[in-house]
C-alpha cells in the first residue's frame, strides 16, 4: 500500500476547499454556517465548549473554518453571512438528530425551521457523521453542504488540502473500471482462518464520492472525499469484524443481511450483544454498502478519511437511503438504531485481518482488483491516466 508523506501535500486552505468543491459564483451572493455537535447545547453559550476539556473536533470548527471564513474567506467568496450553530450530539453515525439547535446567545433554535431553509451552505463538522440525515435535510430545503466529521490535524494538512477537481477525475477512473458489476467477493484471513463474503450488485452504475457539490443540486459531499461505491442487493457468505475494544467475531451473512455473529477472539459479551440487537432489529444488519477508497493519503485513525484511501475496502450495515438505496429510518425497529456504520479493512484498522483478495464478476468475466491491499495490475492499467502507477510496483503478487 502507497502512503504519501504529509510533507507532500500544498498548505490547507478553506477557500480553495469551499470554491473547489462548491464553485465561486462572484454575481450570486451565499450564506454559509457550521453546525457542530455538543452532548450538552449550554456549552455553546459563550464558545464554553472552547475551555472545556476534549471537543478537538469542534475546536477545529471554530479555530479554523470559522476563524478563517470571518477573517476574509466570507468576503473572497461573496458570503453575505457565515453562522455558528450547535446540535445535541447523536451519539451514532448518522443517526437523525434532534430539531434542535442554538448558538453562541444561546438562543434556542430548530435545524428545520431556523437553520435549513435559510442557508445555502452548510458544514457539518462533528463527532458522528450527519452525511445521511443532512442529505435528507437539502433534498428537501434546497441547501448544499459538507459533512467532516472526525477532523483532525492529519486530515487537515492532507485529506482537506487536495484538489478535487484532480480527484474527481481518479475517482471516475475508479467508477469506470468497476460500473455494472455483477458481484463482488471478499476474501478474508484472521489468524489462519479464510472466508469469503460476496456482494450483489446486479450490474448497477457504481457511484463516486468525489467532493464536487455543484450548484443547481441540492447534495451534501463527504469530506475527504474519494472513494467508489455500490448499494448491495443482496449478500451472502461471511467475513471478520474487530470490534473498537479489538475483540473479533465472525459475521453469517445470508439473504443480504448478518445473521449471526460468533466469537473468535476477545469478549463474548459483545458478541451476546450484537446478537440480541440482530435479533431485536434485523435491519440494523442489513449489508448497506461496499466501498472502495480511491485517494492517495495517509493514514488519519479516522474512518472518514481512512476508508478513502486507494487499497481500502469497506463494508457498511444500516441505513442507505442518503447512497440511493432503499433502508430508511422508518424500517428500523427503533430509530435509535437507524445508523450507518462502516466497516473498514485497513492495516491499521484491522491489523489481524487480510484482505487477500477482491473480484470483480462482469460479464461472465472475472477480474482481481485489490490483491493484501493493494491494486492489482488489471486495475492499475486502468487507473494509470491519473495515478502514478509505479509507487505500487511492490507488493502486488
Amino acid at each position: 500500500m502507497y502512503l504519501p508523506n504529509i510533507e507532500e501535500f500544498p498548505e490547507f486552505s478553506l477557500e480553495r476547499l469551499l470554491s473547489t468543491c462548491f464553485g465561486n459564483p462572484q454575481n450570486l451572493e451565499q450564506k454559509i454556517c457550521i453546525l457542530i455537535d455538543l452532548p450538552d447545547l449550554s456549552l455553546m453559550h459563550d464558545h464554553a465548549f472552547l475551555q472545556s476539556e476534549g471537543f478537538s473536533v469542534q475546536k477545529y470548527a471554530h479555530s479554523v473554518f470559522l476563524k478563517d471564513l470571518t477573517e476574509g474567506v466570507s468576503k473572497s467568496l461573496n458570503y453575505s453571512e457565515n453562522a455558528f450553530f450547535a446540535f445535541k450530539t447523536t451519539g451514532g453515525s448518522n443517526l437523525d438528530p434532534e430539531d434542535v439547535a442554538t448558538n453562541t446567545n444561546g438562543d434556542v433554535l430548530s435545524l428545520e425551521n431556523d437553520i435549513y431553509p435559510n442557508f445555502d451552505l452548510i458544514l457539518a463538522i462533528t463527532d458522528y457523521s450527519l452525511t445521511a440525515p443532512l442529505t435528507a435535510s437539502a433534498k428537501v430545503h434546497g441547501f448544499r453542504g459538507a459533512t467532516l466529521h472526525g477532523v483532525n490535524d492529519i486530515i487537515l494538512k492532507s485529506g482537506l488540502a487536495v484538489d478535487y477537481v484532480k480527484i474527481s477525475k481518479q475517482a471516475e477512473l475508479f467508477r469506470n473500471a468497476l460500473d455494472h458489476t455483477d458481484y463482488f467477493e471478499l476474501d478474508f484471513e484472521v489468524f489462519g482462518d479464510k472466508s469469503t463474503l460476496k456482494i450483489d450488485c446486479t450490474s448497477q452504475s457504481a457511484q463516486k464520492s468525489h467532493g464536487l457539490c455543484p450548484g443547481g443540486i441540492p447534495d451534501v459531499a463527504n469530506l475527504p472525499a474519494g472513494e467508489v461505491y455500490f448499494v448491495p442487493t443482496s449478500a451472502s457468505g461471511s467475513f471478520p469484524f474487530r470490534f473498537s475494544d479489538g475483540t473479533i467475531a465472525q459475521m453469517d451473512v445470508e439473504n443480504g443481511a448478518i445473521v449471526k455473529s460468533t466469537l473468535i477472539k476477545g469478549d463474548q459479551g459483545l458478541v451476546d450483544a450484537r446478537n440480541k440487537q440482530l435479533k431485536e432489529d434485523p435491519a440494523t444488519g442489513i449489508i448497506g454498502e461496499l466501498g472502495f477508497g480511491t485517494q492517495l493519503l495517509p493514514f488519519s485513525g479516522k474512518d472518514i478519511q481512512d476508508e478513502k484511501i486507494l487499497g481500502t475496502c469497506h463494508v457498511a450495515t444500516g441505513r442507505s437511503d442518503h447512497l440511493g438505496g432503499s433502508l430508511t429510518p422508518d424500517l428500523f425497529n427503533s430509530r435509535l438504531n437507524a445508523s450507518h456504520d462502516d466497516i473498514l479493512y485497513a492495516p491499521p484498522k484491522t491489523p489481524e485481518i487480510n484482505v487477500e483478495e477482491v473480484r470483480m464478476y462482469k460479464n461472465g468475466e472475472t477480474f482481481s482488483i485489490l490483491q493484501n491491499f493493494y491494486p492489482t495490475p488489471f486495475l492499475l492499467d486502468k487507473l494509470s491516466e491519473e495515478y502514478p502507477v509505479d509507487k505500487f510496483a511492490v507488493g502486488i503478487a
